[in-house]
C-alpha cells in the first residue's frame, strides 16, 4: 500500500504537538506555587493590571497558570462553573481541588489528542485544608498530566532553574515573609534584579480566614512584607578620627546571642 503525500505517523504528530506546546509555556515568566505556615501562597511576575495569572476558583481553591492568556482563562472560567454548579447542586464540601484537577486533565487530554493545535498552557490547582497536612497542590501540562506537587510547584519559563533555586531554601512552616523572599529569589535570575512591587501579583490561600480563603497581596502590605524579609544591611565601618590614636580591640568575635536577621519571627 502506497503512503500518501504529507503523511505523518501518529507519534510524529504527537511529539509536534507536545514541542509546540512546550515552547510557547517557556516563553512566558515562571509562577511559583508554595506552601507556607498558614496555607499556599502564590508569586507570579506580571506587568499587567488586566490579566492576571493567579485567580480563585472556589472557597478554598485557588488557580495558577502560564501561557496564552486567552486558553488558560477559558479553562478557570470552566473550572468557575463547575465549582458553582456542584456547589449549588449537593455541598460546597464536594467541591474539591482533586476534582478540579480531574476535569481539567480530561479537558487537556482530549484538546491534545482531538485537535490540530495542542493549548500552550500549564496550570496548578491549589486546594488549602484545615491543616498543612490537607493541603494540595495539583500541577497539569499541556497533554492533561497531572503530578500531585508536595510542598511547592513552579510552572513556565525556565521552571526547572526556579524550582532548583527553590529547593535550596524551601522548608516546611515557613512565615509568609520568609516564603515571599524565598519565592522571589527563585524567581530573580543570578545576578538579576527583583521584579518591582507595582509587576509582582501575589495572593494567598490563608487557612486562618473564615470562609473564602483566598485574598490577594497589593499595595502597603505586599511592600511591608517585602521589607520585613529584607535583612537590614551591615553599618558601614567609621574611620578614627585623624591624629586619635589607634586602639587594638582584637580579634573579631561573635556577638552574644542570636544574630537579628531582620525577618519576622
Amino acid at each position: 500500500m502506497s503512503i500518501p503525500f504529507g503523511y505523518a505517523s501518529p507519534e510524529q504528530i504527537m511529539r509536534d504537538r507536545a514541542e509546540y506546546a512546550r515552547k510557547g509555556i517557556a516563553r512566558g515568566r515562571s509562577v511559583v506555587v508554595m506552601q507556607y505556615a498558614d496555607g499556599i501562597l502564590f508569586v507570579a511576575p506580571n506587568p499587567s493590571k488586566a490579566l492576571h495569572k493567579i485567580s480563585e476558583i472556589y472557597d478554598r481553591i485557588g488557580f495558577a497558570a502560564v501561557g496564552r492568556y486567552n486558553e488558560f482563562e477559558s479553562l478557570r472560567l470552566a473550572g468557575i462553573r463547575y465549582a458553582d454548579i456542584n456547589g449549588y447542586t449537593y455541598n460546597r464540601n464536594d467541591v474539591t481541588g482533586r476534582g478540579l484537577a480531574n476535569l481539567y486533565a480530561q479537558q487537556l487530554g482530549m484538546i491534545f489528542t482531538d485537535s490540530i493545535k495542542s493549548l500552550e498552557v500549564e496550570i496548578v490547582v491549589a486546594e488549602v485544608g484545615d491543616s498543612a497536612e490537607e493541603d494540595q497542590i495539583y500541577r497539569l501540562t499541556f497533554d492533561g498530566s497531572v503530578f500531585d506537587e508536595q510542598g511547592m510547584a513552579v510552572i513556565g519559563g525556565q521552571s526547572e532553574a526556579v524550582a532548583g533555586r527553590l529547593k535550596e531554601r524551601y522548608r516546611p512552616g515557613l512565615p509568609l515573609g520568609e516564603a515571599l523572599d524565598a519565592a522571589l529569589v527563585a524567581l530573580t535570575e543570578p545576578g538579576g534584579e527583583r521584579s518591582p512591587v507595582g509587576q509582582l501579583e501575589v495572593a494567598v490561600l490563608d487557612r486562618t480566614r473564615e470562609q473564602r480563603k483566598f485574598q490577594r497581596l497589593a499595595g502597603p502590605r505586599l511592600e511591608r512584607l517585602l521589607t520585613s524579609s529584607t535583612p537590614a544591611p551591615a553599618p558601614e565601618p567609621t574611620l578614627p578620627e585623624k591624629g586619635a590614636p589607634e586602639v587594638d580591640t582584637g580579634p573579631p568575635t561573635a556577638p552574644d546571642g542570636d544574630i537579628d536577621t531582620g525577618s519576622e519571627p
